[in-house]
């Protein structure tokens, strides 16, 4: 491949800068923009290149060397060559750029962080280590400076042979007041399994598509943010920069009160905890019934009700009910999975009138998609916010308060 001299003009979703050579779009990884570079192309598409760095003649100022071995290696960080705080200042101005495609000109942003290492207390290995970028392969590791202290100690008293086989799911944090809960690893749900017959042949049984569920004590971890006490299991989805989710959480469940909110897809339920302070009745809606299930255990004794469906099942059938049983919603707490809100909810949401929504997400594409479809429909955005859980890499998450 040939190798060419580029200087890089801005960083884009997912961490890779930009550069133009003959008028094409180039790709470069583990740039800053500004810098001159000497790449070499590794990929020459019809509308774009990608090309890695070969030399750094003029490197930015905000360079810097990355105190991970495995950098570069491990298919976790890709921001750990670049200063802390130029990586906020990038992440935001990706987060405005995903705005402004789409046709908002979002207000200031204001960059909601916490430390720069030793924050991530949700941690995935596999087979002992790491996977290795683009790759199968597993990286042993010792320790990972983004990992918490409680998580680092769990990698030095365990080496990789004493280490869990296949994926296994870690949680270690002050917060938690225990020590380091390693998932205990079982098949649940309605996977096909494969079983020999009389004849030696291999045929499928397909479990029940559901036999209700109940939590794993093993896998339970309980924290206590803004002073309250919120489970959940370890193999399900929870946030892993605990300073940077007590800093977010009066800011979602924060300033609104009233009669009646939605909390949809609420997960265990680490909104609605807060949120059934300020509200007579509390809606959730959460399609994973497992987390519903410990979503019940943390909110015992205030007054709600879970609807353990699809948003969009919700949306269609169950919404009207809703607010005929308990008045209409005076906010709306809303934070799907990467896709963002399925077309019925945002469909219902733009039509619902609710004054306030204060809307989450973890992908600022479909965050950017979701928001215009709010804003036509009457809907101004007042605020949007960085969260900054996950420094080192160029992931992004969000929030936007809209009012009407």
């Amino acid at each position: 491949m040939s190798t060419e001299i580029i200087t890089t003009e801005k960083m884009v979703y997912g961490g890779d800068c930009i550069a133009k050579i003959g008028g094409k779009t180039v790709f470069v990884p583990y740039a800053i923009p500004g810098e001159k570079l000497e790449v070499e192309i590794t990929k020459d598409a019809r509308d774009y290149s990608e090309a890695k760095i070969t030399r750094i003649l003029e490197p930015s100022p905000h360079r810097i060397e990355p105190v991970c071995p495995y950098y570069g290696i491990c298919g976790g960080c890709n921001m750990q060559h670049i200063s802390a705080e130029h990586q906020e200042k990038l992440r935001s101005g990706i987060l405005r750029d995903a705005f402004t495609r789409v046709g908002i000109t979002p207000p200031e942003i204001h960059v909601v962080s916490g430390p720069a290492f030793g924050y991530r207390s949700r941690f995935q290995i596999h087979d002992g280590g790491l996977m290795q970028k683009k790759s199968n392969k597993i990286v042993p590791i010792d320790s990972c400076p983004c990992a918490t202290k409680e998580i680092n100690e769990y990698l030095a008293e365990n080496t990789v042979s004493k280490r869990p086989r296949g994926r296994c799911h870690i949680f270690g944090s002050e917060k938690s007041g225990a020590s380091v809960i390693v998932a205990k690893e079982e098949n649940r749900g309605p996977e096909a399994k494969a079983v020999n017959s009389i004849k030696g042949k291999k045929i499928k049984k397909t479990a029940l598509r559901f036999a209700g569920t109940a939590p794993i004590p093993e896998n339970t971890c309980t924290v206590t943010l803004c002073g309250k006490r919120i489970s959940f299991d370890v193999k399900g989805f929870f946030q892993s920069n605990m300073t940077v989710l007590e800093k977010a959480i009066p800011l979602i469940t924060g300033g609104i009160k009233g009669n009646s909110c939605l909390d949809m897809y609420a997960g265990c339920g680490t909104f609605s905890v807060f949120l059934c302070d300020n509200f007579s009745n509390l809606t959730l809606v959460e399609h994973n019934r497992d987390a519903l299930v410990q979503a019940e255990q943390n909110l015992c004794g205030c007054r709600h009700e879970s609807y353990g469906l699809s948003g969009e099942t919700w949306a269609k059938y169950h919404a009207e009910t809703c607010i005929k049983n308990n008045g209409g919603y005076d906010a709306v707490v809303v934070d799907p999975p990467r896709s963002g809100m399925e077309k019925e909810v945002c469909k219902w949401l733009c039509s619902s009138s609710i004054p306030r929504i204060n809307s989450l997400s973890c992908d600022i594409s479909t965050h950017a998609r979701d928001a215009s479809f709010l804003i036509k429909a009457g809907y101004k955005m007042k605020s949007l916010y960085l969260l900054d859980f996950y420094p080192q890499t160029s992931h992004i998450e969000s929030l936007a308060v809209f009012s009407k």
